[in-house]
């Protein structure tokens, strides 16, 4: 099922499950990496630590998207070989509310991370935070197993219990775009936007 995902835009997501589903635009790709797709492993992380991120990859299943809520831009919480070692273990990705470091060698080893950013000093490794159960990442709640679906034009989370629904409403948007020409969108664009002005008093 979260397979099918990585067919669908996060522009169509977003369409269909409205802004409180989109992350904010502080987590962004690090590198062009495609598109990925995949239930979320949640963790939490004590601010200046990423202990729980670093016991995730070795529990997550193949093909999960790692989510890690922390609220700390100051320490990194992954390096290289960390990336590296998730990568290995079939991890999509990680969507990390905070920073990580080693950037050139997670690009060279095409490992998508999705970040606020790099910093080179990394967090400690002692407070226990929480793996497996809710976590707030870039202002969206997510749940174990909620579906992630992220790219170049953001980050989209699908709850799981609706997943069919949204799947399906979304391969079906998507098909009848394809139907459309751009003559056609743009006549019915312009008689939406020339409604929408009329209603407003607009008569220029």
């Amino acid at each position: 099922m979260d397979n099918a995902f990585k067919d669908v835009p996060p522009t169509t997501l977003a369409d269909l499950l409205g802004r409180a589903q989109v992350m904010d635009t502080g987590i962004r790709p690090l590198w062009n990496s495609p598109r990925v797709a995949g239930p979320a492993y949640t963790v939490r992380c004590e601010p200046g630590d990423n202990l729980m991120l670093h016991a995730a990859i070795y529990r997550a299943e193949p093909g999960s998207v790692i989510v890690v809520e922390s609220g700390d831009v100051d320490y990194a919480l992954a390096g290289g070989n960390v990336c590296a070692v998730a990568q290995r273990r079939g991890v999509a990705a990680f969507v990390v509310d905070g920073v990580i470091r080693d950037l050139g060698e997670v690009r060279e080893a095409g490992f998508p991370v999705f970040s606020r950013g790099v910093i080179p000093i990394p967090g400690t490794k002692k407070k226990v935070g929480a793996l497996g159960e809710p976590a707030r990442v870039g202002g969206v709640l997510i749940h174990p197993g909620d579906i992630v679906v992220a790219d170049e034009e953001g980050i989209v989370v699908t709850p799981a219990a609706r997943q069919d629904e949204i799947l399906t409403a979304a391969r079906a948007k998507l098909a009848k775009e394809a139907e459309e020409s751009l003559d056609d969108w743009e006549a019915n664009h312009r008689a939406r936007i020339d409604k929408a002005l009329s209603e407003g008093g607009f008569t220029a």
